[in-house]
Order: C-alpha cells, then sequence, then structure tokens
C-alpha cells in the first residue's frame, strides 16, 4: 500500500456484524459498512480497525488495532466471536423458561479466560413461580465472585436503575441463551434498538433466536455519567457453548473456587479429576467445591481432549 493511500485509512469502531459485513462507525458519527480484505473475517464488534473509504457509504478494512479482549466460543467445526474489548459480560439467565446452568456455567468459563469480570442476571422476577428455585441454583455464584442482579425487564424504568450504576463509562456485552428475555432487556434499556421479541414457546420450553446479527448501541444519558459514556453490544441467544479453543489452565481458571485448594494438590501438574493427594478432590467430597460445577469442569476437558484427537 503506497504512502497516500496509508494516509487515506480512517480509524473507526466496528458497531454491527452479519457474517461478512461489519458496519464501522468512524469519528464523525457517520457508519460505513465495511469488508474485510481476504478471506478471512478477523473484526469483532468493539474492535478498533483502519478502513479505506470505498464509494460514498462503503469501506475496506484493512487492519484490526490491537484488542484487550476477545470473547469467543468454539467446537470442532467453527468459532463464533461475540466481542471485543469488553469491560464486563452481562449473563441473561430467568425465573422460566429454566435456564441451563451447563451454559451459564461455559459463558462464565469463557469470560474468565478472557479477563472480562461478569454478573448475572435474572431476569423475569416478577414470575414468582419459579424464582425460589431460581435463586437456589444461583446462590453459588456470588461465593465465587461472580455478582447475581434481580429484575423484570417488563418494568423498564426499574430495570434502567438497576443496571445504570452497572452500565455506566462501560463496554458491556449482553449475553444469554434463547428465551430469557434479553431482547425484552435491550429494549428497556435503549429503547430505540427496536429489538424484535416474544413469548418463549411453552410448547418447546425454550425461545426462538429474535437476533441475527451482533450490534453495539450507545446507552442514552440516563444510564450514564458525565464523561463516563455507555455503549451495550447485543448478541444473537445461543444454545450450545463448545471451548474448544481453551488450554486446561484456561478452563482451571473458569472455576476460581478451586484455586485455595489446587495451591495444596500434592502435584504442581494435578489435573483434578483423579490425582492422588489431590486437595480439590478432597474439596469435592466434603462438599466445599460444589458437585455440579466440577462435573461441568470434568466434562469441559473431556470434550476438548475428545476435540484434539481429530
Amino acid at each position: 500500500m503506497s504512502g497516500r493511500a496509508k494516509a487515506a485509512l480512517q480509524e473507526g469502531w466496528v458497531v454491527s456484524a452479519h457474517g461478512r459485513h461489519y458496519g464501522v462507525e468512524l469519528a464523525d458519527g457517520s457508519v460505513r459498512q465495511s469488508y474485510p480484505r481476504g478471506k478471512k473475517a478477523q473484526a469483532a464488534v468493539g474492535d478498533r480497525v483502519r478502513i479505506s473509504l470505498q464509494g460514498d457509504n462503503e469501506g475496506a478494512i484493512e487492519a484490526v488495532l490491537p484488542r484487550r479482549n476477545l470473547l469467543f466460543r468454539s467446537d470442532q467445526q467453527r468459532s463464533k466471536q461475540f466481542a471485543a474489548n469488553l469491560d464486563t459480560l452481562l449473563l441473561v439467565v430467568a425465573t422460566e423458561p429454566e435456564f441451563s446452568a451447563d451454559l451459564l456455567g461455559r459463558s462464565l468459563v469463557a469470560a474468565a479466560s478472557a479477563g472480562v469480570p461478569a454478573t448475572i442476571l435474572l431476569n423475569k422476577v416478577d414470575r414468582p413461580a419459579r424464582l425460589a428455585a431460581a435463586r437456589e441454583r444461583l446462590a453459588r455464584y456470588p461465593e465465587i465472585g461472580v455478582p447475581v442482579l434481580e429484575l423484570s425487564a417488563l418494568d423498564a424504568e426499574a430495570a434502567r436503575a438497576r443496571l445504570a450504576p452497572v452500565l455506566a463509562g462501560r463496554i458491556s456485552l449482553l449475553l444469554g441463551q434463547s428465551g430469557m428475555g434479553k431482547s425484552t432487556l435491550l429494549n428497556a434499556l435503549v429503547p430505540e434498538a427496536g429489538a424484535a421479541t416474544r413469548e418463549h414457546s411453552e410448547a418447546l420450553g425454550t425461545g426462538r433466536h429474535t437476533t441475527t446479527s451482533t450490534r453495539l448501541y450507545h446507552l442514552p444519558e440516563a444510564l450514564t455519567r458525565p464523561g463516563a459514556p455507555g455503549h451495550l453490544i447485543d448478541s444473537p441467544g445461543f444454545q450450545g457453548f463448545g471451548l474448544a479453543h481453551l488450554s486446561r489452565e484456561d478452563v482451571e481458571r473458569g472455576f476460581p473456587e478451586f484455586a485455595p485448594f489446587a495451591a495444596q494438590c500434592r502435584f504442581y501438574n494435578c489435573t483434578h479429576r483423579h490425582e492422588p493427594g489431590c486437595a480439590v478432590l478432597a474439596a469435592l467430597e466434603t462438599g466445599r467445591i460444589d458437585t455440579e460445577r466440577h462435573a461441568l469442569y470434568m466434562r469441559i476437558l473431556a470434550e476438548n481432549e475428545a476435540a484434539e484427537r481429530y
């Protein structure tokens, strides 16, 4: 690329992604539909990029600038990037339909491996029938450093007041499995988003995907502080969360409750699965480590090892 071409590059912010189509917001507030150079799409919403201007309203992504973090999931077939340069992850679950502890746990492992603090949002607390059960299932998370905030997305004013301290001055990702009311919550926080909402299918006990692309929204003034604007990224709901890209050490970091005991294991490279003198397994036997959490740890390691054999 010539020096003149380099000078023509403009820095922007990726604010939407749908396949290989990206919306890049420039310094003047305009958004250009942009496409990556080459065959591989490497940008994610939240990335800072340099683009060359193409025509009146398009651009070509010439470079992705260094990022602080990247949150994504992966399995044997492919990877799915959620967002980059995040300050916090907001995981939406609900009193009904019943949320998946497996998916929730996997999301927390991914966040921990990327160095992104997470908060769980328990939605639909206005439906009391299953509220106590949901609270019981979430009781373990504050104990391992993951806050749980309760709200009803249908009470938009209360939801905004509840989340304003969490959102102000941060780039947050709103993530959750389908059917948890995430789109309704987005509409409560960013009314102009106009996200599609629907009642989940009672027959299926789950929801249909209503978000087909990932998009960043600039939060209204009511959810910001002077000099501290906030931004909220909404990503499609999911029904699976592979972690094939993580090493065993990365996975273990997603289970912070292991750390105090792991330091006491007989072997420095203990995997906490079968080794003699494993303090984590001893803690598991005495109830100091949750059995479901340890079972999830075992599942993730087994999946990743199976993937490596192919």
